[in-house]
């Protein structure tokens, strides 16, 4: 899936300034707020965030069908606290975009 304003470096400059490493401990209370949003590892984080903000609903609901993007699960939300991973975010408002970070294979 493409970024959808390639042309517009001053936004996703501005996402990526925006993006932060955070433990899944420090997230808590956007999840009990509903607001923490899973993005699949297969997506790029910035180019999804991008799409959110431009309203893109074809990308969204294409991912939304992969189930690629949906609202963090207790499942996860339990796992991720047992574990204490850390992820990816960047806000969308009013949303939190969180992409575990998954450990590469040795």
């Amino acid at each position: 899936m493409s970024t959808p304003q390639q042309n517009n470096p001053i936004e996703l400059e501005k996402i990526n300034q925006e993006t932060a490493k955070i433990k899944w401990s420090e997230l808590q209370r956007f999840f009990a707020a509903g607001q923490a949003i899973f993005i699949a590892s297969n997506l790029d984080l910035i180019c999804t965030a991008q799409h959110m903000a431009a309203d893109n609903n074809v990308f969204l609901e294409e991912a939304i069908a992969n189930n690629t993007i949906h609202p963090v699960t207790d499942e996860q939300a339990k796992e991720w606290l047992a574990n204490d991973i850390s992820t990816w975010t960047v806000v969308v408002k009013p949303w939190l975009l969180v992409q575990p970070i998954t450990p590469k294979p040795d």
